[in-house]
C-alpha cells in the first residue's frame, strides 16, 4: 500500500436524536461539509482504488456524498471499522490488497491511527494530532512497504472552501 486516506464521518445528529448510535444519520452540516472535503482531497492527490467504509449509517451517508469525487473506487462496507481501534483499521487497510486505500470511519480509532502515522514534528502533523474533527481527512503516502508514512494533506471542513 502506497497511499492511505483516513476520512472521518461527517457531522451526525446528536445521539439523543437517534434510536441508537449505529443508526445516527448525518446532520445538515455534515451533508454540506462532505462534498467540499472530498473535492479538496482530490485536489490533494487522494485517489483510492478501494474504499473501506464502516457500515454505520453516518459513515455510509458520508461515503455516498463523497463518492462522486472518487467514481472509479471500489467500496466495501465493514462492521469491523465501526469504532475500530487503530490496529484494526490498519489491518483492514493492509488486507484490502490495494495500492491506494481510503478508510471512512470513526474517532477515536481514526485519530489514533493518524497520530501514530504523523510522527514528524511539523506544523501540519501537529495540527492533525491536536484534533481530527468530523469530516476531516488525512492523506498519507510512502514509497514502498518498507518506508515510513508521510502526511501529504490534512483537510478539515474549515479548510475546504467552495
Amino acid at each position: 500500500m502506497k497511499q492511505l486516506i483516513l476520512f472521518r464521518h461527517a457531522k451526525a445528529v446528536p445521539a439523543d436524536q437517534a434510536d441508537d448510535d449505529f443508526d445516527r444519520p448525518l446532520a445538515d452540516r455534515g451533508r454540506e461539509d462532505t462534498p467540499r472535503v472530498a473535492a479538496a482531497l482530490v485536489e490533494a492527490g487522494a485517489a483510492p482504488d478501494i474504499v473501506l467504509v464502516s457500515d454505520s449509517r453516518r459513515t455510509r451517508e458520508t461515503w455516498e456524498l463523497a463518492r462522486p469525487s472518487f467514481p472509479t473506487a471500489d467500496v466495501r462496507f465493514l462492521r469491523s471499522l465501526y469504532h475500530g481501534a487503530a490496529e484494526t483499521l490498519m489491518r483492514e487497510a493492509e488486507r484490502a490488497g490495494a495500492e491506494r486505500v481510503m478508510l471512512v470511519g470513526h474517532n477515536p480509532g481514526l485519530h489514533d491511527l493518524a497520530s501514530r502515522l504523523a510522527h514528524r514534528n511539523n506544523a501540519l502533523e501537529t495540527k492533525l494530532r491536536n484534533k481530527f474533527p468530523t469530516a476531516a481527512a488525512a492523506v498519507f503516502a510512502r514509497k514502498n512497504d518498507d518506508s515510513s508514512w508521510k502526511l501529504e494533506a490534512f483537510v478539515t471542513p474549515k479548510d475546504a472552501t467552495d
